[in-house]
């Protein structure tokens, strides 16, 4: 992550009870990690499934427990401690908590503190599937949506009783992501934006192939940006391996062909088009149904290559296509070739870079060429420039360009 991603922000932490507060330790130190100063705050109920004592050492903060604290000077706990919070973060919010909060019930110092808030209020459920489902969480989750609380997952799998369905707490990082999304601007809000990333890879045989050294860590960093920024968001990927970045809807895929069949049956449902990917430019004409095997005395195989389909080119041809952004990964030339391909792709906005120096790595250098000419951005990290990116389409995009 980038690490000031939540620099300034100070975030009350309220665990209510629930074996998934050990998840809290490991989210308090993403929060730190990114800046953030954490304040925890625990139910009674929370102190029975982690310590006190853990949570002050990964915070760097005392923990308040009771709303009869006198370690504030006036003796009030309850409104003092989310007067300088960015937002309170239950994590894990209990059936018994969200139950509390729909009816703003206040008899402990976590659900006075939420009562009295000023500040945004984010829950993380956490329970037994048959604790979700029953229709008076359900009720009273919809009422806290309604009230403009936001709830966060909950997550799908096997749960401490053993038994597996709806209910489970998100990951630690899964919270994360959710909470430094809460936090941006979003500048894409009421868009739809299509994503490629990744390589392709090209069979010769069962198992052998072309690909290249993308690591998709580019597209991958763009498609986070752009559902931080309110984008709904579809990321094409290649074979990588990287998780998918929270909200995002992911469709895997391998070879150049599909990758294009896949982007042309998804992209008129879309308004932005972003072609990260490094996509192979051909493809054998035939792929070996077995193994080609090294037999001495054999001649070594020779390949047919056919060029595989274009897909940036076609989508900027479609009747009405989106706002289109392409990639261009050189190995010299960078202002020259960047320039000609955008032209000759008709693309309003492509973003080049020099490959070699940059794939796999966690830092990139861009440069931005527009019918206007070229803009270099500073060489950063690629979440950071991706939020960069982001915010230089959003201010490029016509007033056409919304959903269609």
């Amino acid at each position: 992550m980038a690490t000031a991603e939540l620099a300034g922000k100070h975030l009350v932490l309220g665990m209510s009870g629930g074996i998934a507060c050990y998840k809290i330790a490991e989210l308090t130190r993403l929060l730190t990690k990114a800046g953030a100063t954490v304040q925890v705050v625990m139910t009674e109920a929370a102190t029975q499934f982690i310590t006190p004592v853990t949570m002050q050492a990964l915070s760097g903060r005392p923990v308040y427990t009771s709303q009869w604290d006198a370690r504030i000077a006036n003796n009030m706990a309850h409104i003092d401690l989310s007067r300088e919070a960015d937002a309170i973060v239950i994590a894990p919010a209990s059936t018994d908590f969200l139950a509390k909060l729909a009816h703003g019930m206040a008899d402990d110092l976590l659900s006075t503190l939420c009562v009295a808030r000023d500040c945004p209020l984010l829950v993380v459920p956490a329970m037994n599937r048959q604790m979700w489902q029953n229709p008076a969480t359900q009720r009273n989750v919809t009422q806290l949506r309604a009230d403009g609380i936001q709830v966060l997952g909950p997550d799908s799998g096997a749960q401490a009783c053993g038994e597996v369905g709806d209910g489970r707490m998100l990951e630690a990082a899964a919270t994360y992501e959710a909470i430094a999304s809460f936090f941006q601007p979003k500048i894409l809000a009421g868009r739809r934006v299509l994503l490629t990333a990744g390589p392709t890879f090209e069979p010769l045989d069962p198992v052998r192939g072309i690909t290249n050294r993308s690591s998709g860590k580019m597209g991958f960093a763009l498609a986070r940006a752009a559902q931080q920024a309110g984008a709904d968001v579809h990321l094409i990927a290649g074979p990588v391996a990287l998780e998918t970045p929270w909200g995002v809807f992911r469709e895997d895929v391998q070879t150049a062909q599909q990758m294009h069949d896949a982007v042309m049956r998804a992209v008129p449902d879309y308004d932005i088009f972003i072609g990260v990917a490094a996509v192979a430019d051909w493809r054998v004409d035939h792929v070996s149904d077995h193994k080609i095997k090294k037999t001495a005395g054999r001649a070594i195989p020779a390949f047919n290559f056919v060029e595989n389909p274009d897909i940036l080119a076609a989508v900027a041809k479609l009747p009405h296509p989106p706002f289109c952004v392409g990639f261009a990964a050189e190995s010299g030339d960078l202002e020259v070739h960047g320039e000609e391909k955008r032209v000759r792709k008709n693309v309003p906005l492509l973003i080049g870079n020099l490959g070699p120096l940059t794939f796999g790595l966690d830092d990139n250098e861009v440069v931005l060429f527009e019918a206007g000419g070229a803009t270099k951005l500073p060489r950063a990290d690629k979440r950071t420039l991706a939020g960069a990116l982001i915010a230089e389409i959003a201010k490029r995009l016509p007033d056409t360009s919304l959903i269609r």
